[in-house]
């Protein structure tokens, strides 16, 4: 597809940012609906961020995604935040309207809109979630389940301060687990989701046994390298539905694009294909 001198132009900041399969998933979706655009890696240090957001209006940008560690350091330099990015104290979804910047998230979407596709039988109402983690990430999943209107969050991280802090944050039906105590938090849960690194590859395992899980709850590991981590596949062999990461970031990513580029995109299997290749 050609790229003309009028293309809409977005992409994507971090630092680094070669990691991110957000480039592949967006220029997809352009190629597919034959949208004279482009969606490029940008590697900002966090010195330049201000800069940088300041000055995209004025390059043509329509919007971009913001990842590690630019999410949180956002909040202070859009012109206008969704309230639900300042519930969740982080921007991932920057959308240029008349020369301003909006700031969202659509990070809470993406996680409850690929756990209902993943797990359709998943009822909020059915039971408690144990959420596993109290980063940026476990901030989007907890603001999703309330508002979704599940009765109790059983929230379990290593640091006790960064989940009281969360809890503070977002309020709702949460309850602080020790992580000592996270599998004894099993127990009735009708939803496990881990939102930590552990498991993920080249980092230390998740070590938690599921034996406390009853027999209909739904496993939901956002880490999607490897797509199958050992949580998931410890949950498939006692017989629980489960969800891997990969479609978070898919469904994420679509709303930005939506507002970005006028159409809004499938998520499909052949997309799910392209973008693990």
């Amino acid at each position: 597809m050609t790229i003309s001198g009028k293309a809409r132009l977005a992409g994507v900041i971090g630092w680094p940012v070669g990691h991110s399969r957000s480039p592949r998933l967006h220029n997809y979706w352009l190629e597919r609906l034959g949208i004279d655009g482009a969606y490029v890696p940008l590697a900002v240090a966090p010195a330049d961020l201000a800069a940088v957001l300041a000055a995209l209006p004025r390059m043509g940008f329509v919007g971009v995604n913001l990842t590690v560690p630019h999410k949180e350091a956002a909040l202070a330099l859009v012109d206008r935040l969704d309230p639900l990015a300042a519930r969740i104290g982080a921007v991932n979804t920057l959308v240029v309207e008349d020369g301003k910047l909006i700031g969202r998230n659509t990070d809470a979407f993406g996680f409850l809109e690929n756990l209902r596709r993943g797990a359709p039988a998943w009822v909020p109402q059915s039971g408690p979630a144990l959420v596993l983690g109290a980063g940026g990430a476990a901030r989007a999943v907890v603001a999703a389940l309330i508002e979704a209107g599940v009765p109790e969050i059983r929230l379990a991280n290593r640091s006790a301060e960064r989940a009281e802090a969360l809890a503070a944050a977002l309020g709702g039906p949460i309850r602080l687990v020790a992580w000592e105590d996270r599998e004894a938090a099993l127990a009735e849960a009708a939803l496990l989701v881990n939102t930590t690194t552990l498991g993920m590859s080249g980092m230390a395992p998740l070590e938690i046994s599921l034996d406390r899980l009853t027999s209909g709850a739904v496993v939901n590991d956002i880490v999607y390298v490897p797509l199958k981590t050992e949580l998931l596949l410890d949950a498939e062999m006692r017989g629980h539905v489960t969800v891997d990461g990969l479609g978070m970031l898919l469904w994420q990513a679509v709303p930005g694009f939506e507002a970005w580029f006028g159409r809004r995109p499938e998520v499909d299997e052949a997309l799910r294909d392209f973008v693990l290749a």
